[in-house]
């Protein structure tokens, strides 16, 4: 059975999507970009910053879910550039300490909102 995933912990959907869907012991989440739940504002500014609230905003998805890092088996990045790559991977690290998820990273033209990073995962119970 299909259920919606929705959190105040993350940024609202910005079109027609939502944060999340679970599926039996699985969870879709849609990518996340840096934006800050609370105010609903945009951060364009530096990498390290950009990639820190987008893992705090899957953070809050999975949190919705009663989940946690360690349920996410594959994580897609997408980012606007592979200079940016060794930043995004140090933060991104922290949150994988042992046994990391499966992942891609692919570097892309642009993001919506003018933003750097954003990053998509899929958990299992």
């Amino acid at each position: 059975m299909k259920k919606i995933i929705s959190t105040d912990q993350a940024p609202k959907a910005i079109g027609p999507y939502s944060q999340a869907v679970q599926m039996g012991s699985f969870l879709f989440c849609s990518g996340q970009i840096p934006i800050n739940p609370q105010t609903n504002e945009v951060f364009t500014g530096d990498i390290k910053t950009q990639t820190e609230m987008v893992m705090k905003n899957i953070e809050g998805v999975l949190k919705a879910a009663d989940m946690n890092f360690g349920h996410i088996v594959k994580t897609t990045i997408f980012i606007t550039s592979m200079s940016d790559f060794a930043t995004v991977n140090e933060v991104y690290a922290k949150a994988f300490t042992s046994e990391p998820p499966a992942r891609s990273t692919v570097a892309v033209a642009a993001l919506p909102k003018g933003v750097n990073v954003e990053i998509e995962v899929l958990a299992h119970r």
